[in-house]
């Protein structure tokens, strides 16, 4: 009998509850710290609106991993549950320790857990989750769900833009210098994750003109490929809306049927990127 094997993720991965659970996915808290309050990041902790206003308010916000002995808890629980085999996906170990805890935890672990760097962030990491996933209930083994992750998250593109940088300079994504001069110009910020790091693509006059180029790049990246896209945002649905609905009409060829998803990204990325961020993850099918 094949053994049992389980997906683990982090909760940046961007999966609604709903689709995780259908998926056989587990998702893995991080924390925000908004003053002197501790949160898990979810529908049951730190809420995104909260998130948004507490930023606008200048109120602060941090962010915190899962520790290697919190990590260990859930590989135990799920053995407990009957797993015996783990893949844990989870974001970049370049902006985040969440990967190192899941490597430090598996040593410990009394299952077998293989770890992938997504290196990215975001619904990126998500599709990666789902891939191996899939894998999982296509009948593959452990170390094939693994590649299966690792090559969706080395084929996706996330491309994204904030209203500012200076959400992205509290966090220490980004230098000092470089959020003066987005600040100083006026410009609107497109970034990518790139090598596992938020990295400066162009920067454009208006937010109409950046999201304008956000769509273009992100129909450059389907190019003639089956895609699985998600748009995220963080306190501005219009905006994300509208944009998923525009691919959702140029990509359905590259969608054959499928949805594009729109969400809001959860707490721990929004108190890196501020309201007003609108994002395009791009995942191309095998």
């Amino acid at each position: 009998m094949t053994a049992r094997a389980v997906v683990v993720t982090d909760s940046t991965a961007c999966l609604p509850p709903a689709l995780a659970q259908a998926r056989g996915v587990f998702v893995v808290p991080l924390q925000v710290v908004i003053g002197s309050h501790v949160y898990d990041e979810g529908s049951e902790g730190a809420r995104p609106s909260q998130v948004a206003a507490a930023l606008r308010e200048f109120v602060p916000v941090s962010t915190s991993r899962p520790s290697p002995a919190a990590m260990g808890e859930v590989y135990e629980a799920l053995v407990a549950e009957g797993a015996e085999k783990i893949v844990a996906v989870h974001l970049s170990s370049e902006m985040s320790g969440t990967y190192e805890s899941a490597q430090l935890a598996a040593r410990d672990a009394s299952v077998p857990v293989i770890t992938v760097d997504s290196r990215h962030v975001g619904a990126a990491t998500g599709f990666a989750a789902l891939a191996a996933a899939d894998a999982l209930a296509a009948g593959a083994d452990v170390e094939a769900a693994a590649r299966a992750a690792r090559k969706s998250a080395s084929q996706a593109k996330s491309y994204f833009y904030v209203d500012t940088l200076e959400y992205l300079r509290r966090g220490g994504r980004i230098g000092a210098g470089a959020a003066f001069l987005g600040g100083a110009l006026s410009v609107k910020p497109l970034l990518e994750i790139r090598d596992g790091r938020v990295a400066s693509l162009e920067k454009v006059r208006t937010s109409a003109k950046a999201l304008a180029r956000l769509e273009e790049l992100l129909v450059r990246a389907a190019g003639d490929s089956q895609v699985d896209l998600c748009i995220s945002h963080l306190a501005s649905p219009e905006r994300a809306e509208t944009l998923a609905a525009r691919l959702a009409e140029r990509l359905t060829e590259n969608l054959s049927g499928r949805e594009v998803t729109c969400l809001e990204i959860g707490g721990v990325l929004g108190a890196h990127v501020g309201p007003g961020m609108v994002s395009g993850s791009l995942a191309v099918r095998s």
